[in-house]
This record gives structure tokens, sequence and C-alpha cells, in this order.
């Protein structure tokens, strides 16, 4: 059995959908990159702690000079989570359309009578911007971005899936993420929901396979499609 045959009975499952958002829904740093945005980050750390900031130069990863930020000094931390949080909301002014069948996928899944939710480690705002400026609102009842001032809590923590499962008054054992990262799919076991694992670059898919994900696809238009009666 291939993995998307399995797509509709995970589906089937689920009451309540929830999307992450950097891949599934929108290229986040498609037109402002992660790296560059790490750089400005980093030189903001180094700038009030030179040890935190040499070891934020080792990565180009925003969310991780985040991370290493708060390890760093709280006051530190919501300085430099505030500078991301300014960025990622011009990042995705820039970012281009949504992601392929991206927005099929959100519609599908809200007339289907599910709950459509996006559970992100990005800032509720930039989520916002984006649907925003896309017209996409309308599809999505909650937005669960990341813990202010506690990068700790973001996923793989379950707290985000546990906290948007509360907010949906749906036991999180019948909500199902739809997630193109590792962490998306360990947040999901931990907090014991089902995980689709998006595989939008060709390693993902055996990567997600040993992670144990109950389904891969590479396609959204292909969750749109198990979503849409025949």
């Amino acid at each position: 059995m291939t993995h998307d045959e399995r797509l509709p009975g995970v589906l089937a499952n689920a009451r309540v959908v929830f999307f992450d958002f950097d891949g599934p829904v929108c290229d986040v740093f498609a037109g402002l990159p992660a790296p560059n945005v790490a750089k400005q980050l980093t030189a903001l750390l180094v700038s009030r702690d030179e040890a935190a900031g040499a070891k934020a130069a080792e990565t180009d990863d925003p969310i991780e000079v985040l991370r290493i930020a708060h390890e760093a000094d709280a006051a530190t931390g919501q300085e430099v989570e505030q500078a991301l949080t300014a960025a990622e909301v011009e990042a995705v002014a820039v970012a281009g359309p949504p992601t392929p069948g991206a927005v099929e996928a959100l519609r599908a899944a809200r007339s289907s009578g599910r709950a459509v939710m996006v559970v992100s480690n990005n800032s509720s705002e930039c989520v916002s911007r984006f649907l925003e400026l896309h017209d996409l609102g309308e599809y999505v009842a909650t937005i669960v971005g990341r813990p202010a001032g506690q990068p700790h809590l973001m996923k793989p923590n379950p707290f985000p899936l546990i906290t948007a499962a509360e907010q949906a008054q749906m036991d999180v054992t019948h909500c199902t993420l739809i997630g193109d990262s590792l962490t998306d799919i360990q947040a999901a076991h931990a907090a014991g929901a089902t995980v689709i694992g998006y595989a939008n670059k060709p390693h993902k898919a055996a990567l997600f396979a040993e992670a144990g994900a109950d389904t891969i696809t590479d396609d959204m238009q292909a969750i749109a499609d198990a979503l849409t009666p025949a």
C-alpha cells in the first residue's frame, strides 16, 4: 500500500484538521530568505550577548536563533522574538502565492464540515497577515502561533496541538496535523493526534516514514481530493 492510499482513511477519521503554516500553506521566506533573517537576528543577539551570538551564527534557521536567544536571557529573547515577528510579517508580504493545492485543501476541509486551524511555530501575526492578503481567512477558524516568550513550547512540544484541540473543543485524537517537518510528526505523536507528512522535498518521504507518519503526500491537492466527495 502506498502512503497516499492511506490519506482518505486518515482524513475520514479527523474531525479537525490542523495545517502547519510554513510549507503546507505558504513558503514563508520565499521572498525574504530565512538565512538573511537569521543573520539579522544573530547580529542583534551578538550586540546583546556575544557568546549566544557566536552560537547563533552556526545556524541559518531564524527559529533556532530565537531558541538560542531565549536560552541566553529572557529579555534578549523577547527582543529577538519581536524582531523575528516583524521579519515574518514582512516576509509573508513578499512570499508569493499560497503553496499549490493549499487553497483547495483549506476550502475542502472547511466545506467537509471540519474545523480548520493553523498550528505554527511562526507568529500568529504573520499567519493572519498572509491569510488576509490572500482572502483565506474565511476557511480558518483559529490560529495557534508561536507561544510568546516560550519557545520551549513550540513544536516538537505537543503544547500547540493540545491548545488547538482545546480551542476546538475536540479530543486531540480526533485531530490530524498536516506538517512538512520532523518536528510536526514528533509533536503530533506526543499529543496523540494523527499526522500527514507533507513531503515537499524528495528526501522527506523516507524521513517521515521512518518517523511513523500516518500517511505521506507530496501534493497538497491530494488532500483536497481526499476530502472532496466523489
